[in-house]
C-alpha cells in the first residue's frame, strides 16, 4: 500500500512539473486541479523543491525560467501542507522578489514574520527586500529587528547595518557594525570600506568641532 502511495505521489509531482502554467508563478495561487494536501508527503516534496530553489537562484532577476516556476509550484504546495513552516514562506518571498513580484514577496515575508515574531530570519530577509530596492529606512527597521532576536548575528547582518548607517551619514554607527563584521570575516574589501568611513568620521569630527 505504501509503495502504491509513493508511486501515486511521484506521478502527481511529475504531472505538476509538466505544467508550466500551474498558477503559482503568476502571483496568485489559483489551482486548476483539485489537490488533497493530506495525501501529499512533505518529506518527499521538500528535497525536490530544495533542488529547484537553489537552481532558481542562478537565474537573472526578472527572468521566469523552469527552475523558478517549479520551485514556486512546489513551495506553494509545501506552504499549503505546513503553513507554520517559516522557511517555505521565506523561500517563496525570495522567488517572488527575483521575479519583481513585490506584492507577493512582501506578503510571504509578512506571513513568515506572523508565524513566529521572535524568529530573526524573517526580519532579515524582509530587510533584504527593502535594501535591494534602496528603501534604506525600511531595511534598517527590519535589520534591527533581526539583530534584536539573534544571540550571534551574522557577518552579513553586521555588514548591511554598517552599510546602511554609512548611507545615512552616521559614521559612528557604521564603524561599530563594520568593525563587528570585520571581526567575523576580515577581508581587504571590508578593510577598505572601514578606512573610507574612518576618514569621513574624522572629517565630520573636525567640521562639527569648529
Amino acid at each position: 500500500m505504501r509503495q502504491l502511495s509513493r508511486i501515486a505521489l511521484s506521478i502527481f509531482i511529475l504531472y505538476l512539473l509538466m505544467i508550466p502554467s500551474y498558477g503559482a508563478y503568476k502571483g496568485g495561487v489559483s489551482y486548476s486541479i483539485p489537490i488533497v494536501y493530506d495525501n501529499l508527503s512533505e518529506n518527499e516534496i521538500k528535497p525536490l523543491a530544495h533542488n529547484y530553489f537553489y537552481a532558481a537562484l542562478d537565474a537573472d532577476d526578472g527572468v521566469l525560467n523552469d527552475d523558478i516556476t517549479q520551485a514556486l509550484n512546489l513551495y506553494t504546495i509545501l506552504q499549503k501542507i505546513n503553513p507554520q513552516n517559516i522557511s517555505y514562506s521565506i523561500k517563496l518571498g525570495i522567488l517572488y522578489d527575483k521575479l519583481g513580484k513585490d506584492r507577493y514577496a512582501r506578503a510571504n515575508y509578512a506571513h513568515a514574520v506572523a508565524i513566529n515574531p521572535n524568529k530573526a530570519v524573517a526580519y532579515y530577509y524582509y530587510g533584504e527586500y527593502y535594501y535591494k530596492r534602496e528603501q534604506y529606512r525600511q531595511a534598517l527597521r527590519y535589520y534591527k529587528k533581526a539583530l534584536e532576536r539573534l544571540e550571534k548575528p551574522s557577518y552579513e547582518l553586521y555588514y548591511k547595518l554598517g552599510d546602511v548607517y554609512q548611507k545615512f551619514g552616521d559614521t559612528k554607527m557604521a564603524l561599530k557594525y563594520l568593525n563587528l563584521a570585520n571581526e567575523q570575516r576580515p577581508s581587504a574589501e571590508i578593510n577598505s570600506k572601514l578606512e573610507k568611513v574612518k576618514a569621513i568620521d574624522v572629517m565630520n569630527s573636525i567640521y562639527y568641532k569648529d
